[in-house]
């Protein structure tokens, strides 16, 4: 098992990782302590001339004091080797915030996976199973990764991560090819390298609080709240959890103190954040959502229940959305959500699920049932589209 702790040793790798078809990369990080993740490691993996499995594997620890990651940076801008990864969502997140880029072409194991009928977000550990032929030992999953030196059954762990990657890449982007979903995956993967993806604005992060509320005046102080907590956490690297709770932050969001007295009675907020800056800083949140005009409230999105759904047709669209799903081998979740199909049989057409390879797999049959040119029936344990 090699450890790569040099510029050089790195460079040399992918210079060789240089001349093959893709390259699999895997990391491990820890980020319980941290707002942003910390990389304790990256494992890559290159395929052999006879074969996958005869490739070679490294380990690469970016915690060694003169290891710069500038050689694998420029791998990841050669756009003549894939760079394979699953789950990418993590780790693409660490390498934008570190290097500012994205791995170019990207393949992503998880969700080709998902298009080629695996289900909804498949664990690697089956695609070992059912691809690879093989199993993991997942024992060194939650270990310190940061910790040195690390240990023989964390090497093996890192290492398999990027070795069994090797045969299921090339099984899932042969399967791609014989059914034509190869720009599926390329239509799913544009999220994933979207910056937008990464960037959290404090002034979007009330968004991702959960309320019972759509009471402007409430969520304007939920906003405020949450814009301090996010641009507090992020300033010093820590996670928002540390500055206070989503459970305090409606609490407060109700409560409204005024001064450092009362917010001493709150009874979900941490010692720390009942003094100094972050004390401060909730009083000052508290005034500003109370001086917000009422028409720079903010607005959560319409819901459904707003809609004139029609629920016989959303009950079609239900059927029909399980049979195409059986039909093509992928998730339901995946092709459309229910509030997707409570849209469609709203009357609304910009929706997710009549876009790009969604509409190929379900939208456009799923508009023709709207317009009464297709039928469903039963047929044995199967349902058919029937057109009319």
């Amino acid at each position: 098992m090699k450890t790569v702790t040099t510029t050089e040793a790195l460079a040399a790798f992918c210079q060789e990782a240089a001349t093959r078809p893709y390259v699999t990369i895997d990391t491990e990080f820890l980020r319980e302590r941290t707002y942003y993740a910390k990389l304790c490691l990256v494992q890559l993996a290159i395929p052999g001339i006879d074969g996958p499995d005869t490739g070679e594997a490294i380990l690469v620890d970016p915690l060694a004091g003169d290891l710069s990651l500038d050689p694998l940076y420029e791998l990841f801008r050669n756009t003549a080797v894939v760079k394979v990864f699953h789950a990418a969502r993590q780790d693409l997140e660490i390498f934008f915030t570190e290097g500012k880029l994205f791995p170019e072409p990207l393949f992503d194991t998880q969700v080709a996976a998902m298009v080629c009928g695996f289900g909804e977000q498949v664990g690697y550990e089956t695609l070992v199973r059912k691809i690879a032929r093989d199993n993991l030992d997942k024992t060194s999953r939650f270990t310190d990764w940061s910790r040195r030196p690390l240990s023989d059954a964390q090497k093996t762990y890192a290492l398999a991560d990027v070795t069994h990657l090797r045969v299921i890449y090339e099984y899932l982007a042969a399967e791609l090819e014989r059914t034509g979903r190869a720009k599926w995956l390329r239509e799913e993967l544009g999220v994933l390298t979207d910056p937008e993806t990464y960037i959290v604005r404090p002034s979007e992060a009330w968004q991702r609080i959960k309320t019972r509320t759509n009471s402007g005046k409430f969520l304007a102080v939920v906003r405020e709240l949450a814009r301090f907590r996010e641009g507090y956490a992020q300033s010093r690297n820590i996670p928002r959890a540390r500055v206070f709770k989503d459970d305090a932050l409606l609490e407060l969001a109700s409560t409204r103190p005024q001064n450092i007295e009362e917010l001493s009675r709150s009874r979900l907020l941490l010692r720390e954040a009942r003094r100094g800056e972050i004390a401060d800083g909730i009083i000052a949140a508290v005034r500003v959502a109370q001086e917000t005009a009422p028409e720079e409230y903010p607005k959560v999105p319409g819901t459904n229940s707003r809609l004139q759904v029609n629920p016989a047709l959303a009950d079609l669209l239900r059927v029909l959305l399980k049979a195409k799903s059986e039909e093509t081998g992928v998730a339901q979740k995946l092709i459309a959500t229910s509030s997707d199909l409570d849209l469609i049989a709203a009357g609304e057409r910009d929706v997710p699920a009549l876009k790009g390879w969604r509409r190929e797999a379900f939208g456009e049959d799923a508009l023709r049932l709207c317009r009464g040119e297709i039928a469903l029936t039963a047929r044995g344990s199967s349902v058919e589209v029937v057109t009319l």
